[in-house]
């Protein structure tokens, strides 16, 4: 269901968002990917970033998280990976209580997408807002 995200650039492994509460990993942690990597290029630790999560039943904790920064970082991957772990918390309930992700703010996402929303559009989602705290967390 690559349609739900950027075609084959935002990858990811193929379940779909919509139809999924914010308790399901599939949709939330998506969300918190694209917004974690929003705020490590907003913060000019990098010019492209992709963050990897992935998650076990049963563990709220993702059992493994990687930025990939396509060579594109000021730091390595390692480091950068180590960085958004400490910023960021990607357990199921956080991401949904930081993102507000209980109201019902999803009907916009099946017409115009699940990503990339000016801020001011119609559809306007929480995941594409950017923190300062977590900018000046980022970066030190």
């Amino acid at each position: 269901i690559i349609v739900d995200t950027y075609g084959g650039m935002g990858r990811h492994g193929g379940g779909a968002f919509s139809g999924k509460d914010p308790s399901k990993v599939d949709r939330s942690a998506a969300y918190a990917a694209r917004w974690a990597a929003k705020h490590v290029v907003a913060a000019g630790l990098a010019t492209k970033c992709e963050i990897q999560l992935a998650y076990v039943i049963g563990v709220a904790e993702p059992v493994s998280l990687r930025a990939e920064s396509f060579g594109t970082a000021n730091m390595d991957d390692t480091a950068l990976s180590a960085l958004v772990r400490k910023v960021f918390d990607f357990r199921p309930a956080s991401i949904a209580a930081r993102l507000n992700l209980l109201r019902p703010i999803y009907a916009p996402t099946a017409a115009g997408g699940h990503f990339g929303r000016v801020a001011g559009e119609n559809g306007t989602f929480p995941w594409e807002a950017l923190d300062p705290s977590i900018l000046d967390a980022l970066q030190g």
